[in-house]
């Protein structure tokens, strides 16, 4: 803690969204209340810019950042953050490798390395509208066939942006038993990758155009004002569109569907962790923050309730938080704990923010599968030899 009583202030950066910024600016408050002399002051930018703008400047701007996991090799490679495990109590560490949802701590440990603590827990979950599928008699999709069954009606969206068509390729892909990162010449198995391209394609043809300019935010902005579309099957779960009074409607939240032969469908993991830039000054001060917000309490508690999506399983088990989002928390908890980790070696984010182009151009104007698995797999090549000022962006 500031043993020296002067004054301190903390500078974090965070993204721009009710789920992301309100929770630390409240967890900031109330840190500053029980810490006189301490200020913490929390910055936003854009969801885009928060999954591929580099690291480096923000690291000589802040001493908090929230960031992906993927964006772990770039760092570890520059040394940006410090790490974490020899700086907070090990039976602290324990508790959130015990308790965190999923993959959510070890998205975060890399190299023997624990370079930051995961504060929020997301991956793609179904999503829908339940007061339009009672008023058109149409019961929450079970299965992949159903979804195109209710895709044929008109009433089924997906977010079309780049990023997200990439990411949930790769989760058909490991739900159909391809490994990411099959092999160094290949990013997925080629015959899984085809009928992934293929199985998107007939889905993405049943929907409006507008979609392919839609991320997440989008499908639910547009699930929560309009009464044209009942539901999603993939999108980056907010738990914010359950709760009332955010949107004009509820938006309810579930597990996805299964595929053929009763496979689950899975999904790539998301969420966010705090970690402290290598160039804070006030360390102590900082790891008394981040240890504050991470914890079960705050997490359960002050950050759940202040809009945020926490990464603690107590918090995603906390009847209070699940009865003012409708559940949301209970209803999604399996497809988050079945989540998969995304790739975090140094050049991964570059691919991330390239590869899905190839994908959504064969959704909207078809063509030769096997040439998009090809354009996919020339930009995995390529990103596996990163720029060395890749970080420094």
């Amino acid at each position: 803690m500031n043993s020296s009583n002067s004054p301190v202030t903390l500078r974090g950066i965070t993204w721009n969204h009710s789920r992301a910024l309100p929770p630390l600016v409240a967890a900031g408050q109330r840190f500053e209340e029980l810490h006189p002399g301490i200020t913490v002051c929390w910055e936003k930018r854009s969801l885009h810019e928060f999954g591929h703008a580099g690291l480096a400047p923000l690291c000589r701007e802040n001493d908090l950042l929230v960031i992906d996991h993927p964006m772990l090799g770039a760092a570890a490679r520059a040394g940006l953050f410090l790490d974490l495990r020899p700086l907070l109590p090990p039976a602290y560490v324990e508790d959130l490798r015990a308790n965190s949802v999923g993959l959510s701590f070890p998205s975060y440990e890399l190299e023997e390395q624990l370079l930051a603590v995961p504060i929020d827990a997301a991956t793609p979950t179904a999503s829908y509208r339940p007061d339009l599928l009672a008023q058109r008699d149409v019961d929450l999709p079970r299965t992949w066939a159903q979804v195109l069954d209710l895709a044929r009606l008109g009433q089924v969206v997906m977010p079309g942006f780049h990023t997200d068509v990439f990411l949930n390729f790769l989760a058909l892909c490991a739900s159909q038993g391809s490994q990411v990162l099959a092999s160094p010449e290949h990013l997925v198995e080629p015959e899984v990758g085809l009928r992934a391209l293929e199985d998107m394609r007939e889905l993405a043809c049943l929907m409006p155009a507008a979609i392919y300019g839609w991320n997440p935010i989008a499908i639910y902005e547009t699930l929560a004002a309009r009464d044209d579309f009942s539901y999603c099957p993939f999108a980056y779960g907010y738990s914010n569109y359950a709760r009332p009074g955010f949107g004009a409607h509820v938006v309810r939240f579930a597990n996805t569907v299964t595929l053929g032969e009763g496979k689950p469908l899975r999904t790539i993991l998301g969420g966010t962790g705090l970690a402290i830039s290598a160039q804070c000054p006030n360390v102590s001060v900082a790891l008394d923050y981040l240890t504050y917000v991470a914890g079960e309490e705050c997490q359960r508690t002050l950050y759940g309730l202040s809009g945020g999506q926490p990464a603690h399983r107590q918090a995603w088990l906390d009847e209070t938080l699940n009865r003012v989002t409708n559940g949301f928390f209970r209803d999604t908890l399996a497809c988050l704990d079945a989540a998969i980790m995304r790739p975090r070696y140094d050049g991964y984010i570059g691919l991330q923010g390239q590869a899905g182009h190839p994908i959504v151009n064969f959704l909207k104007e078809g063509g030769s599968a096997m040439s998009v698995l090809a354009a996919i797999d020339a930009l995995y090549r390529k990103s596996r030899v990163p720029l060395a000022e890749d970080c420094e962006a």
